[in-house]
């Protein structure tokens, strides 16, 4: 009764300053749809909607590439989806993450990871991980993308001819290739208990309600060392991650340990990234990973990696399910290349690319991201806006402790960028023409999928060779369709991910191997 009280007390606190400091909130003028609530603001219509993007894109439709919706208890955020002013908020230090996307990565994967680590450590982090990560490296670990990709095909070939749902499976061989070219383990050597731990964490992570709302919203004016003592109670959300670190960091040590072994056996190093960074010889010492520094990134590595890429191939999959005439050419186009084994030459495959970057842009693996203005500061538009007063104006002046939303999702449904049909699947877009050329946002095809700047995903080649070796092989060897009576459809749960009419994860498709 008493820890009530308290938190009643506190809560209540929050919510009056929070409403003091919104009285000089420097996005009012802003305009944006009228809130349909005063506690929650728009963020059931936002985050909560059991259809992807329902509210957003219709609030794009009608407001453009910047406006203001509302937060739980009135707060002012700003919808940015205008290319120059991401480009602008991703590259500029007066930005950072929301403080809950932060303590979350910190629960998740430790303090020491490269994506909970910040300024110099960042970059430092950073410099020594890119060795795995570029373009040689990354062809280097085609085998083994091509082994997971064989890995669904086994398992494809002992399908009924019902509708079934392919998700885990391409889940388990996203992690088999994480496992190979990472640390160069098979996953089985991951050990049962990290493996459902981790299905248990994206379980957890995609159950939404209003009272995560609202924890989110206290999250943002938490102090970090009392988020810190929140996340040490035992709910079962907190209880996962926690193993889930505390596993993937006994495994990582493990497998530390075996390489160094092996190295003093004067055995052949491997070609995956723990091997890379234990073997690195360099006379710059930014380029030299300790062995502790290597170990810590594991559960960054295996989950993020696995579950992102997973997503993509099963959005991928259920587009070409639902577009038959597409599919057909594509598999004509592999069958022509010889993809699917060898050594091929994937980035002469134009259709191919053509549906990996139309995949990648109607289904980002993180469609929102919210960052804390930490310092005055004014974005600049690419096109101008009106304001509620009549004012047109192409920047907005933004306060220190102002949200902002990078709308991915919305850029990159944006019409003036990708044509009238940027809501509908037309991988020849990339082929005609017709995608406007304006300015470079992300890293690949100007797509946000893998976010921008100094914090674009250090794995992104890994993941396009991936999607290109696995579809080649799939798409060669099987038909898909979709069964009239459970469509799957995308919903936002932490990440984008598919669902059935249930609110499960499930991708159920019709899978037909070829004669």
């Amino acid at each position: 009764m008493a820890y009530t009280i308290v938190l009643a007390a506190v809560v209540s606190a929050m919510v009056l300053y929070h409403l003091v400091l919104q009285r000089r909130s420097s996005v009012q003028w802003i305009a944006g749809p009228p809130s349909p609530s005063w506690i929650f603001g728009h963020m059931r219509q936002l985050l909560l909607s059991t259809k992807f993007g329902d509210h957003e894109f219709q609030w794009l439709k009608v407001y453009g590439s910047v406006y203001r919706l509302k937060g739980c208890f009135w707060q002012d955020r700003l919808m940015v989806a205008d290319p120059v002013a991401l480009q602008y908020i991703l590259n500029s230090p007066s930005f950072y993450r929301s403080p809950v996307k932060d303590n979350t990565a910190y629960l998740l994967f430790g303090e020491n990871s490269v994506i909970t680590a910040t300024g110099n450590e960042h970059r430092r982090l950073r410099y020594a991980l890119n060795v795995g990560f570029t373009s040689t490296a990354v062809r280097d670990y085609q085998m083994m993308f091509q082994k997971a990709a064989e890995m669904i095909s086994d398992d494809f070939e002992k399908f009924p001819t019902t509708a079934s749902d392919i998700s885990r499976i391409l889940s388990t061989a996203s992690l088999a290739a994480i496992s190979e070219a990472i640390m160069g383990v098979s996953h089985k050597d991951l050990g049962n208990d990290f493996v459902e731990n981790s299905i248990k964490v994206v379980k957890l992570s995609g159950t939404q309600s209003d009272g995560h709302l609202l924890v989110d919203w206290i999250g943002l004016y938490l102090p970090r060392w009392l988020w810190r003592v929140v996340t040490s109670l035992p709910t079962a959300t907190f209880n996962a991650a926690r193993t889930e670190r505390h596993l993937a960091k006994q495994i990582g040590g493990q497998i530390v340990r075996d390489k160094k072994d092996a190295a003093r056996q004067r055995l052949e190093p491997g070609d995956d990234l723990f091997s890379r960074l234990l073997n690195r010889q360099s006379a710059d010492e930014a380029k030299i990973l300790p062995e502790d520094d290597i170990i810590d990134q594991t559960a960054l590595m295996v989950v993020a990696g696995q579950e992102n890429t997973a997503n993509a191939l099963a959005f991928g999959l259920m587009e070409l399910a639902r577009h038959p005439e597409f599919q057909h050419k594509l598999r004509a186009e592999i069958h022509a290349t010889g993809a699917g084994g060898g050594n091929v030459g994937y980035e002469n495959m134009p259709l191919l690319n053509a549906f990996i970057k139309e995949t990648l842009r109607l289904y980002p693996g993180l469609p929102l991201s919210d960052r804390i203005v930490g310092q005055d500061t004014v974005i600049p538009l690419g096109e101008s806006i009106t304001t509620l007063d009549g004012r047109r104006i192409n920047q907005i002046p933004v306060s220190k402790g102002q949200l902002v939303t990078i709308a991915i999702s919305s850029y990159q449904r944006f019409d003036s960028h990708w044509g009238k049909d940027a809501h509908e699947f037309h991988p020849y877009r990339w082929l005609d023409g017709s995608i406007s050329q304006r300015e470079a946002v992300g890293p690949y095809a100007n797509l946000l999928t893998f976010l921008g700047g100094p914090r674009t995903c250090l794995g992104w080649r890994f993941a396009i060779s991936e999607l290109q070796i696995i579809f080649c092989e799939v798409v060669g060897r099987f038909s898909f369709t979709e069964p009239e009576d459970e469509p799957a459809r995308p919903r936002f749960m932490s990440s984008l991910q598919p669902i059935i009419a249930t609110g499960g994860k499930a991708l159920p498709l019709c899978v037909t191997p070829l004669s």
